[in-house]
């Protein structure tokens, strides 16, 4: 489950985290619309560019700190585009396009099991 603890609100009920390298390279292509968070967990910040090839559909994007705070976010990333963050993340949250409610900047996220 991924909840805003500063908002007091679930965001997504489920969860898949991506592990290793091709996990995370395939991310959600060739997949249909899904009804998770893809979850990202990186040892190190870093900033990771993102690209939709393959990805037929849309999705909402937190970009997380060490700390789980929002750093970053990018709503209803289109398939076929890119898209570099401002800061540096330590997650990065793939959710279905639009349930992101209110999630702001600075927001603390709780991920079940990390």
């Amino acid at each position: 489950m991924i909840h805003n603890k500063t908002k007091g609100f679930t965001i997504i009920a489920n969860q898949k985290i991506a592990r290793n390298i091709l996990r995370k390279g395939l991310g959600l292509m060739f997949r249909s619309r899904p009804d998770y968070c893809l979850i990202f967990p990186f040892k190190n910040s870093k900033k990771v560019a993102l690209t939709m090839w393959f990805v037929f559909f849309p999705v909402d994007v937190l970009f997380l700190d060490e700390h789980k705070k929002v750093v970053d976010i990018k709503k209803d990333f289109r398939p076929f585009t890119h898209y570099t963050p401002k800061n540096k993340a330590s997650f990065i949250l793939e959710f279905p396009a639009g349930v992101l409610g209110q999630t702001g900047l600075g927001d603390e996220i709780e991920i079940n099991g990390l």
